[in-house]
């Protein structure tokens, strides 16, 4: 079984709710394609494949993978507050249940949770999809709208996400900083993966992995440049008093990490599988996004991953994650 844990979906309401939100840039780019901005720097590039299950199946088909897992891009929805938010997350949570109902052997779907709402919003949104859409768990944005992913406040969401063994994908959001990445689409090429880079850092320091042990965490892209810097985060943890709130090095606590090959080449993934092992790495390609590569993200894995575990990355150990039967 092949299993791709990094796809979205794009409800026409969330496009239409983050339009009229006046808070973002929106332009016409190539054919039916819209390139959103905030500060001028583009963080999302909306194509015709969110909206339309068939097109997605066939993409699917073509690249030989039997299920994905959807979720809402960023900016999640967290450029809505209060009660708007949590009515915006339910109507992008219903509407991937929907995908998931009309073709239940190909999609399965992590929620949208309204954190810029109240904690007994997300909770209650949380419960409502796992028990009642069906869902093994959530995305959750590197940054809440700013707040940061360590941020306390959210401990009551964690404790239930907790108790209730969920999947959790963190995936990046509009970073810090992104009035400078006006040029070369620097949001979406760096500025995302080191926001992904901070995130887990954060949970890290914070003893999130040693707080939380029924979630499953998944980092995007690789988990941005963890795999590189967890050395240095084991320097920070000898050397800072405050990264010495946890019981053991930074790169044992990531052990427990799983991380999406989205967009990484070959010898990143080799750097990765030193770093959390092929059992915790899992296939992801971004699709639909313009950066999405089905093709080329497959032979990444092929070629970074020994023949012995290449099915395990591919799809096996999602599978166990998601609780799918081939």
């Amino acid at each position: 079984m092949r299993v791709d844990v990094h796809t979205h979906v794009q409800p026409p309401e969330f496009l239409k709710g983050l339009i009229e939100s006046g808070r973002y840039e929106v332009e016409r780019g190539q054919g039916e394609q819209l390139i959103v901005k905030e500060h001028g720097a583009r963080f999302l590039t909306v194509v015709p494949e969110m909206h339309q299950p068939s097109d997605r199946i066939e993409a699917m088909d073509a690249a030989g993978i039997d299920v994905q897992i959807l979720s809402v891009s960023v900016p999640q929805v967290y450029f809505l507050d209060g009660l708007v938010a949590v009515e915006m997350a339910r109507l992008c949570n219903d509407a991937l249940a929907d995908f998931v109902t009309q073709y239940p052997e190909r999609f399965r779907a992590l929620a949208s949770i309204p954190l810029t709402a109240d904690v007994d919003s997300a909770i209650e949104e949380l419960g409502r999809c796992m028990d009642t859409l069906g869902m093994p768990g959530f995305l959750i944005g590197s940054n809440i709208n700013g707040q940061p992913i360590d941020d306390p406040k959210l401990d009551p969401f964690y404790e239930e996400a907790n108790r209730r063994g969920a999947v959790m994908h963190i995936h990046p959001m509009v970073p810090a900083g992104i009035e400078s990445m006006g040029q070369y689409a620097l949001a979406p090429l760096v500025g995302f993966p080191f926001d992904t880079t901070q995130a887990i850092a954060r949970l890290v320091f914070s003893d999130f992995f040693g707080r939380f042990l029924g979630i499953n965490v998944i980092g995007s892209h690789l988990g941005g440049a963890i795999p590189f810097l967890a050395q240095r985060l084991d320097a920070g943890y000898r050397t800072y008093p405050d990264c010495q709130g946890i019981s053991r090095p930074p790169s044992e606590a990531l052990e427990r990490l799983y991380l999406d090959t989205t967009s990484a080449s070959s010898g990143a993934i080799e750097l990765a599988a030193d770093l959390v092992g092929e059992e915790h790495l899992l296939f992801g390609s971004d699709y639909p996004h313009v950066v999405g590569d089905l093709a080329g993200g497959i032979a990444a894995v092929e070629n970074g991953v020994g023949r012995r575990h290449r099915s395990k990355v591919l799809g096996d150990n999602a599978a166990a994650l998601f609780g799918l039967k081939a």
